[in-house]
């Protein structure tokens, strides 16, 4: 019983992550899609910086895809995401391929974690970046504070069981 109250507190705090995340993207999006349509049509592009292979992200990837999916975004039709993957520990490719997307001039960035945001920040000023998460993004230097950020990097903060989960505005 213990073992299943745990568990069923985790997924349910990995749901709640996953639905702010899509929120907190779809939102960006959103805004983005009314300025592109008052100028013309234009179709959002994601670029998605990934330190670790795909395939060890496969849950928390289809969650993004489904959240997209949901809003009437489908990846090919009416939303482009650009994929990179750079193999954990080689930040040297990890920079390359943020600077890539950044020169695609994506409309908004995701970063699975603190090590790719970073990274990701390194690389623009200006593309709004969206991390999965990070437990302290104020500690880590992406926020100014949890309450006002400032910059370009939203997301995620999970500091600890009490403030897990606490979104970030910008």
């Amino acid at each position: 019983m213990r073992i299943e109250t745990r568990w069923l507190k985790q997924h349910s705090a990995l749901i709640a992550q996953r639905s702010v995340l899509c929120a907190a993207l779809c939102a960006m999006l959103f805004a983005l899609c009314s300025v592109g349509e008052a100028q013309q049509a234009k179709i959002p592009h994601i670029g998605f910086l990934l330190d670790v292979p795909a395939s060890t992200l496969a849950a928390r990837i289809e969650a993004f895809q489904q959240g997209l999916r949901e809003l009437g975004y489908v990846e090919g039709k009416n939303i482009v995401i650009e994929w990179r993957e750079a193999a954990k520990g080689n930040f040297d490719r990890a920079r390359e391929l943020a600077d890539e997307l950044v020169h695609l001039k994506v409309d908004v960035l995701v970063s699975p974690g603190p090590t790719v945001t970073r990274v990701l920040r390194e690389a623009t000023s200006t593309i709004p970046i969206v991390m999965a998460q990070d437990t302290d993004p104020v500690g880590s230097g992406f926020a100014l504070s949890l309450a006002r950020p400032g910059g370009n990097i939203t997301g995620l903060a999970s500091l600890a069981p009490e403030t897990g989960g606490k979104q970030m505005d910008s």
